[in-house]
């Protein structure tokens, strides 16, 4: 699906998967992948910065755990998050 070393720790990449729009985050060397769409107004969301375990939209601020999905004001929805597999350094979402 994707190389590993395409996303450095702290940095996130936005993939086509089946169709869907996934933004895959490093944290640390722990990958996530979410939906790359923020629930609030619909913009993507792999233009935003990554803070801490947070993705920032770059439209109007909300943020969004990579981790959880979980929101921050202006966004009230959380984002769809998928399970993540490294092997022999590729990465695999599962939809």
């Amino acid at each position: 699906m994707a190389p590993a070393r395409e996303i450095p720790p702290g940095t996130a990449k936005s993939f086509a998967v089946d169709g869907v729009e996934i933004l895959i985050c490093n944290l640390g060397g722990s990958f996530y992948a979410i939906d790359d769409v923020c629930t609030h107004d619909g913009g993507p969301l792999d233009q935003g910065e990554i803070e801490g375990a947070c993705v920032i939209c770059p439209r109007h601020g909300a943020t969004f755990d990579v981790r959880t999905g979980a929101p921050t004001m202006p966004a009230v929805m959380p984002v769809q998050t998928y399970p993540v597999r490294e092997d022999a350094g590729e990465l695999y979402v599962e939809l």
